[in-house]
């Protein structure tokens, strides 16, 4: 009996590289996830107060001590939320005055257009949906949409908290108006975020680029296909031009 030494074949088993490409940096993301933490905060602290004759309310405040907590919690994070805001606003400021701010988040005709393309698409009068850079103009809408309603929340709020020196330099009507602002523009900002952003953005498509900084080569031919084609052939450029200085 012949004894026959056989080697194992190998096949090939490529490892499929998945591609991704840089969204947010690490300073947006702690932004991010500041601005859901206070804002978490801040709306749990102040519906009760806000329906203090509610039987889960009066559950919750059931004594001085605990309603004054539940203000000092509410004004602390305000405070965090205030930092996030003037942090944000100066930044931009900071990079405008350097010629350094990206004009990407800011709308433009195009979004109009955009706008009315999806809803062709949505009612099948087209069959092709729009396509999009770096920011949809539904990404547009809830940033300007939350930078309004906080900067609306920030100003009530200060009038609401020091009420005395604000009504030596306003009228007094100025109170019962900021609390109405106050109370009703956080539970619409509550729904938005809840129905219109959470939902739509990391429910429905499953969006992690805020939390995980970047976005595969997939998601990003499929909903900023513009943005993926200005990087690929920007790359392309470059490796050209690298090539022909060898």
């Amino acid at each position: 009996m012949s004894l026959r030494s056989e080697k194992p074949s190998v096949t090939d088993n490529p490892v499929k590289v998945v591609r991704s490409f840089p969204r947010f940096t690490l300073a947006q993301r702690w932004e991010h996830g500041i601005l859901i933490l206070s804002i978490m905060a801040l709306f749990f602290t102040g519906i009760p107060q806000k329906y203090q004759n509610t039987s889960w309310s009066q559950f919750i405040i059931s004594s001085p001590e605990r309603l004054e907590l539940l203000q000092q919690i509410h004004h602390l994070f305000a405070l965090l939320l205030i930092a996030e805001a003037v942090y944000h606003v100066g930044r931009g400021l900071y990079l405008l005055v350097r010629r350094r701010l990206p004009g990407d988040i800011f709308p433009i005709p195009q979004d109009f257009k955009d706008a009315w393309q999806m809803v062709k698409y949505l009612f099948f009068i087209t069959r092709q949906p729009p396509k999009f850079g770096k920011y949809s103009f539904e990404q547009k809408i809830t940033y300007w949409f939350l930078f309004l309603w906080i900067g609306i929340l920030i100003v009530s709020g200060i009038i609401l908290w020091y009420p005395i020196q604000i009504t030596k330099l306003l009228p007094g009507g100025v109170i019962p108006a900021a609390y109405l602002a106050h109370s009703n523009e956080a539970i619409v900002m509550a729904i938005f975020v809840v129905i219109w952003h959470f939902f739509h953005v990391h429910v429905q498509r499953l969006n992690l680029s805020i939390f995980t900084g970047s976005m595969s080569e997939e998601e990003m031919r499929q909903y900023h296909s513009l943005e993926y084609e200005r990087l690929t052939s920007a790359e392309t450029e470059d490796a050209a031009e690298s090539g022909g200085s060898a």
